[in-house]
């Protein structure tokens, strides 16, 4: 197969080279198009990989030269970034202000604007599940694998991140704009057209599984206003460079490079792929686009759509109704400005204080339910953000750690995905035994396939990014992890 990669060398380049560049495939439509139907959308899938390698033919990449040196580079870098991290906690012990986040509402957001590419964490590698007889696909195979957790719901990734957009009302990410799906959309693109940009996939993975500085501290300073980090310490972990992702994907490089034929080809696909992760929004330019007024200003703009009918007339600021106000959200800002003036919210004080606040937060608030918990922390750290820079902070919030060690009327704590039905190759449950029940068919189709060849590839088309967390994928990824260790 490798020899038939480095024959399309020539085409892929050639191809990017014919593509008009004024019109580029947008990555928002094409990211929702591959999650929802993959194989409808595979030329256009091609086509977009193709403009992306295209757009970063010209990055540089820091790649050593050789095969031999990987491992030196490896841990080159990952003794630089916790150089970096032992400077930085100094620093934060000294004194020093968080590097990322300026408030809670600002690490929330960080969390939504990344979710176009958690949601498809690992997808890059969907294609090779195919390859499971090949011992030289085993490193990337057994990568994806620990992303989808072994098919353990607690330690599928995308279930871990889906849970905390969950928890902090962090929905709307769908309405994000292009540059904040490119990632995403690479990465499905990838997974759904491994055997056409196998370098590239190979390339792609070894520099998304290298562990950067930023992962650590993102995972440092959610914790500190209390937002559980386990998403991001997941991956400090299993990415690590002795035994983890990292190395697996030096393994899979070394594993895969051809033995005859044109290996400098096949290499320099191999820097196109690793290029690939440069592009689109990153989780510092999400970190760094975020200002605390223009969020609140687009939340109520967002909510002015339904709220500019719903007020009462006589609820009227500075001399205007309710209703006036949001029916042109570009009069939002004057609007805050209002409310400000008219003693209704009191920046730079505790929440309580104002009286706008009293309306929409509490069981009992007269605008109970209108915003989400995530909109409700931007308006509370907008209220206390003095026009000074200066803040209210209120009492002081429990770290997620030091807020776990609290609960100690949950008893004992088990360990995280110690708690699932086992079924698929282990037990039936009795409650699942419905004739219909679409995990009992999984079993019962796995058990009439002809050979493992067969039940290898019914599990993997329930391992695709957008099947692979639900209950029949976790199922299926655990009986396939079986099947493939055996």
């Amino acid at each position: 197969m490798n020899s038939m990669l480095l024959a399309e060398d020539a085409t892929v380049a050639a191809s990017a080279a014919a593509r008009a560049p004024a019109q580029p495939l947008r990555a928002r439509p094409l990211y929702f198009a591959l999650y929802e139907n993959a194989a409808a959308h595979a030329d256009e899938a091609q086509a977009y990989i193709t403009d992306q390698i295209a757009r970063v033919a010209a990055l540089p990449a820091d790649l050593p030269p050789t095969l031999a040196e990987l491992p030196d580079w490896v841990q080159q870098r990952t003794d630089a970034v916790g150089a970096q991290y032992r400077d930085y906690l100094a620093a934060r012990k000294a004194g020093a202000p968080r590097r990322y986040f300026s408030c809670r509402a600002h690490a929330l957001y960080f969390i939504k604007a990344v979710a176009p590419t958690k949601l498809v964490d690992g997808a890059w590698l969907y294609g090779l599940l195919k390859h499971w007889d090949n011992p030289a696909y085993h490193a990337l195979i057994k990568t994806y694998l620990e992303e989808l957790g072994e098919g353990v719901p607690d330690k599928n990734h995308v279930t871990i991140y889906g849970k905390l957009l969950a928890t902090h009302g962090c929905e709307g990410w769908e309405g994000l704009d292009d540059e904040h799906f490119v990632q995403g959309a690479i990465q499905l693109a990838l997974g759904h057209n491994t055997e056409r940009f196998l370098p590239e996939v190979i390339g792609y993975n070894l520099g998304y599984e290298q562990l950067p500085l930023h992962l650590l501290i993102t995972s440092y300073e959610l914790n500190e206003f209390g937002i559980d980090p386990y998403y991001f310490t997941l991956h400090v972990t299993v990415d690590n460079a002795a035994s983890g992702h990292a190395r697996k994907a030096v393994q899979a490089l070394a594993g895969l490079m051809p033995r005859v034929g044109d290996r400098e080809a096949f290499y320099r696909r191999v820097l196109d792929g690793y290029r690939l992760n440069d592009i689109g929004a990153s989780t510092t330019s999400c970190i760094a686009e975020f200002d605390l007024q223009d969020e609140l200003v687009r939340i109520l703009a967002t909510k002015s759509v339904v709220g500019k009918n719903m007020h009462s007339d006589y609820c009227r600021v500075a001399g205007r109704s309710v209703n006036d106000w949001l029916g042109d959200p570009a009069r939002i800002p004057d609007f805050l400005a209002a409310l400000e003036q008219a003693g209704w919210i009191k920046r730079g004080e505790a929440v309580e204080h104002s009286r706008f606040w009293r309306l929409v937060h509490g069981e009992k608030a007269e605008m109970f339910g209108v915003f989400s918990a995530y909109e409700l922390q931007v308006l509370r750290d907008w209220i206390t953000a003095a026009p000074d820079g200066s803040r209210t902070e209120g009492p002081r919030m429990l770290t997620w750690r030091a807020r776990q060690r609290t609960l100690d009327n949950l008893g004992e704590q088990q360990d995280r995905g110690a708690q699932f039905p086992e079924r698929g190759l282990i037990r039936r449950h009795p409650r699942l035994e419905a004739p219909d029940n679409e995990l009992r068919l999984l079993e019962e189709q796995v058990a009439a396939a002809p050979g493992k060849q067969q039940a290898m590839a019914l599990l993997g088309d329930l391992m695709s990014p957008a099947a692979h967390h639900g209950a029949a994928g976790l199922m299926a990824t655990r009986m396939y992890t079986r099947l493939f260790d055996a």
